[in-house]
């Protein structure tokens, strides 16, 4: 496989360039190298290359300038960028979302291999759902179904226009692959793309974390550093369950929003951004806006194009068509063919609930494939959580409860106990998942 994929490596350090043709070469791979920018462009207008290795800093056009001619004029190229600052403000940030892989120098041979790997695997896959005559309107999505062909006419449309959208939908629908079909088919495709988890900002750093911060603004700020706004300036930003952003952190969005202007941390000078929100949910933010949980401000200037991911169980056949997707990738990783699955395995995964969604199937897939040697795949090789969902006799005669907590308990024997993807599948809390618990083992001690 890996010996027809032709990758660039653009470099101004002729022992970088060395070290990659050393490692690559032996691998499988043709490599072709360049020392500046402006050659590599050259190039590339006369060689066919699958993946681009480019360095960060170069003189004259940048790492930078590099990836956004590729991403404008030859998207189906793949990109991987090494540097040897990764601390310079906001270039991981920029990396991650302009390139596929990132490596920060110096690097070992196993790194190189791996992050290289991982995109020709991407690379691979997309070839493969292109042989299969893969809808060209499907952003890169797989699903066939009514409901599906309606995000993607949504999608088609929010990527025309430059106005903000509010993707909903249940963890694990697929929301962030929405958001980025929107960015990389609109305007701004050149642009980064900036995913930010509202989850993960403690409101002491929001305005750091959002806007920056100059040198010496507060303890521990020993450089300067882009925030993400800062860094999405001409691009698109990505706020990834923003139903569960803090008042602080609404405020300020707010505010950015409104003026299109903000201010680093310790610095007064005003600086403009031009920026897409692009936003995601699983939470009813309308519910939350009369609760007064949620601005009604932020929630107007962030729903003005809507799009709603529909859950796996209402997807109908895109079921069918994932999984023969899904056992297909895994099995290349394998070397392996892909398996097949019996009536019943498939009649037992078309009657599961799927509240995990589309995430809790590539899971299940990516185990089966990893852990069931024979070449069918049946009933009893899937785990009690798939078997439960069959119909059993004597199911109706238990209590609302004991059905709940039986659920819970096949979630932790699906998850090996783990208890935070647990939650995050059943669309609780941990805290409350620990609750159910306690009350679950003292159902079980009256009962003895």
């Amino acid at each position: 496989m890996s010996r027809n994929i032709r990758i660039l490596a653009v470099d101004d350090s002729k022992s970088t360039l060395e070290v990659l043709k050393r490692n690559l070469v032996p691998a499988g791979y043709d490599v072709f190298t360049c020392g500046r920018v402006d050659e590599a462009v050259a190039l590339l207008e006369d060689v066919v290359i699958d993946l681009v290795i480019t360095d960060y800093r170069m003189p004259a056009a940048s790492g930078l300038d590099l990836i956004k001619h590729v991403r404008a004029n030859l998207p189906d190229v793949e990109i991987m960028m090494i540097t040897g600052y990764p601390s310079i403000p906001g270039a991981v940030e920029a990396i991650k979302d302009g390139a596929g892989e990132y490596l920060a120098k110096p690097f070992t041979t196993e790194e190189l291999l791996s992050s290289v790997g991982r995109i020709v695997e991407r690379l691979q896959r997309r070839r493969v759902l292109s042989s299969a005559d893969t809808p060209p309107d499907n952003f890169g999505i797989i699903g066939t179904s009514p409901e599906m062909e309606n995000v993607f006419q949504r999608i088609g449309k929010a990527a025309a226009s430059d106005a903000n959208v509010l993707i909903s939908g249940e963890s694990g629908t697929g929301k962030e692959l929405v958001a980025r079909a929107v960015h990389y088919n609109s305007d701004r495709r050149t642009a980064s793309f900036v995913p930010v988890n509202c989850t993960a900002i403690p409101d002491s750093l929001v305005e750091s974390e959002l806007f920056g911060h100059v040198k010496g603004a507060f303890t521990g700020a020993k450089e300067s550093r882009a925030g993400f706004f800062e860094v999405a300036n001409g691009g698109s930003i990505f706020l990834d369950e923003i139903g569960d952003a803090s008042p602080t952190m609404q405020a300020k969005l707010l505010r950015v929003l409104q003026s299109k202007e903000f201010c680093k941390v310790g610095s007064s000078i005003v600086r403009t951004v031009d920026v897409r929100i692009l936003a995601a949910t699983h939470k009813d933010l309308r519910r939350m806006v009369d609760e007064g949980t949620f601005r009604e401000d932020l929630f107007y200037r962030i729903n003005v194009i809507d799009i709603h991911v529909p859950p796996l169980s209402e997807r109908g056949d895109d079921l069918l068509v994932l999984i023969n997707h899904f056992l297909a990738e895994f099995s290349r990783g394998m070397h392996r063919q892909p398996p097949t699955l019996t009536d019943e395995a498939l009649q037992a995964l078309r009657r599961y609930d799927w509240p995990g969604n589309v995430r809790e199937l590539e899971n299940l897939i990516q185990r089966l494939v990893v852990i069931v040697d024979h070449d069918t795949i049946g009933i009893t090789d899937l785990p009690e959580t798939m078997r439960f969902s069959l119909p059993r006799e004597g199911s109706v005669n238990r209590t609302l409860e004991e059905v709940e907590l039986e659920h819970i308990r096949n979630v932790l024997v699906m998850t090996s106990d783990n208890k935070t993807r647990a939650a995050e599948i059943l669309g609780i809390n941990r805290k409350t998942l620990r609750e159910k618990l306690k009350r679950f083992e003292g159902m079980a001690k009256q009962g003895e």
